[in-house]
């Protein structure tokens, strides 16, 4: 287990599969020990670039943050406040952003969009196949969100959503073992101790996981 390291798998298609802290470089993208992204296009390594559009944290002070051992599959994508456009204007043209065009001031650049906030990922959370995920949403711990899915609004804990705009399709588990998984949050406890209840986590003993 070394959540540093870029590959997580061996042998076929080894090189698919990255473990993102170790190749985000953009201290405004902020990602969790064993999150990974898996990309059979384009070099995973390459996330920041082709995954997580239009964000300019210079200019809109915004950041994306990812829990840990998150599941995101290939092609899923991030969509920052940059590819938006201001609907309290009159116009859907984004004016500021041609500043010397329009004579206008460069710092108001901003303006020509509306801002919606960071983008937070919870822990454990799966992320479908080109999914979008648009600003200023939060994804609690433990969600799914389904192939194609375009979320616009937050996603609560362990809830399952789909669809254009995405909608909930049903809770995960009932609420009495969503609460203990909150309770356990097993995502912060030491790789050691998640190895060894790695047969409860992956056979569903809730139970068990508290003891």
């Amino acid at each position: 287990m070394n959540p540093k390291q870029i590959y997580p798998r061996k042998g076929n298609n080894g090189t698919e599969s990255v473990y993102l802290k170790s190749v985000v470089k953009d201290p405004n993208i902020i990602v969790g020990d064993f999150t990974m992204y898996n990309d059979f296009v384009n070099d995973p390594r390459d996330f920041e670039h082709n995954n997580v559009l239009y964000h300019y944290p210079l200019c809109n002070k915004e950041k994306l943050v990812i829990g840990k051992y998150c599941s995101i599959a290939c092609g899923a994508k991030f969509m920052f406040t940059g590819g938006n456009h201001s609907l309290k204007s009159l116009s859907t043209y984004p004016f500021p952003v041609f500043p010397e065009e329009w004579g206008l001031d460069e710092w108001k650049v901003a303006r020509a969009w509306d801002n919606n906030g960071d983008i937070i990922i919870g822990n454990d959370v799966w992320i479908g196949y080109e999914a979008i995920i648009m600003q200023g949403v939060t994804i609690g711990d433990g969600a799914i969100i389904g192939t194609r899915a375009v979320v616009t609004k937050d996603v609560a804990p362990y809830s399952i959503v789909g669809g254009v705009p995405a909608k909930e399709i049903r809770k995960r588990f009932n609420d009495d073992t969503i609460k203990k998984l909150q309770d356990v949050q097993w995502w912060n406890w030491s790789d050691e101790k998640v190895k060894d209840n790695l047969e409860n986590i992956i056979n569903g003993n809730i139970n068990k996981l508290q003891k």
